[in-house]
């Protein structure tokens, strides 16, 4: 089987893994930068072409999509789908997931318990909204924002109205959400393969920070999941389309609260935690559905 892994960079440990487990079945594998891909569209035929050579006879495609690639990743995605290439992250899930405002939307339609949030567009209506998302603290995050960037925990209202309004007039696009006090600095991250869940680890922020992304310093251990987490985890991955899905959770004294659901989450975390084989779960998931 020929299968390219859409990465900007071969040697992020997450592309080596699903490498390595491509290779040792024995899969003809590629890594692509889908950044450098070029797109043909005409009638009745669609091309792609990568450092001006032709990709063709593709089975099945991995894409891992940074957040600053969103667009084009998705586009290259597409035409792969429209090719009839089998591919482990679909273009429209890649979008919906990626955007945090959607995500959320998506999830509270569809009866999936999530922080209550508010967007607001209105710099006079503000403060009102404000009171809606309850008691201090806030956090407030960038809808676009990655690894704990953009993501600010407000102890004030009026530190919440200066940091919301600077927002406005930059430009960029926040979110305002309820503390969750209890979850004590944690979360939990979910990996789903194909409706599975093949790993779970629990995240602790460090000492002084409020977020728990293993990138600001936080640790992980593997965790145990309730049947009312498993449900919640498992609902919100099929509601975003998604066949690989980083779930993150936080646990609330109303239940578990869905954070976000990630369309292309890391391995390197999950992997050095749990000891599972992740990237081989992934391999197994794609020798299914080829």
């Amino acid at each position: 089987m020929k299968i390219v892994i859409l990465s900007r960079n071969p040697s992020l440990y997450s592309t080596r893994s699903l490498v390595r487990a491509a290779q040792k079945r024995n899969h003809n594998v590629e890594v692509v930068d889908h950044m450098q891909c070029d797109l043909v569209v005409q009638d009745g035929a669609l091309e792609i072409f990568y450092l001006g050579g032709k990709i063709s006879d593709v089975d099945a495609i991995i894409p891992r999509i940074g957040n600053s690639a969103t667009s084009h990743g998705s586009a290259v995605i597409r035409q792969f789908e429209a090719m009839g290439v089998y591919t482990t992250l679909g273009s429209d899930p890649l979008l919906k997931a990626r955007d945090k405002l959607i995500c959320l939307q998506l999830l509270a339609a569809e009866g999936v318990s999530v922080p209550r949030t508010i967007i607001p567009k209105n710099y006079y209506t503000m403060p009102s909204m404000i009171d809606r998302v309850g008691s201090t603290p806030f956090v407030i995050k960038l809808l676009k924002g990655t690894h704990g960037l953009g993501v600010i925990l407000s102890e004030s209202r009026k530190n919440a109205e200066a940091i919301l309004e600077t927002f406005f007039k930059t430009g960029q696009k926040a979110m305002i959400q309820e503390f969750i006090e209890e979850a004590g600095g944690a979360d939990v991250r979910v990996f789903i393969v194909d409706e599975e869940i093949v790993g779970v680890m629990k995240r602790q922020a460090a000492k002084g920070e409020f977020r728990s992304n293993l990138h600001r310093g936080g640790s992980s251990s593997i965790d145990q999941l309730t049947e009312e987490e498993i449900d919640a985890a498992k609902k919100a991955a099929r509601v975003m389309g998604l066949k690989v899905a980083g779930v993150d959770m936080l646990r609330s004294k109303r239940g578990p609260l869905i954070l976000e659901v990630n369309a292309s989450p890391g391995l390197e975390g999950i992997e050095t935690t749990t000891r599972v084989d992740i990237a081989g779960r992934i391999m197994d998931m794609i020798e299914r559905n080829v």
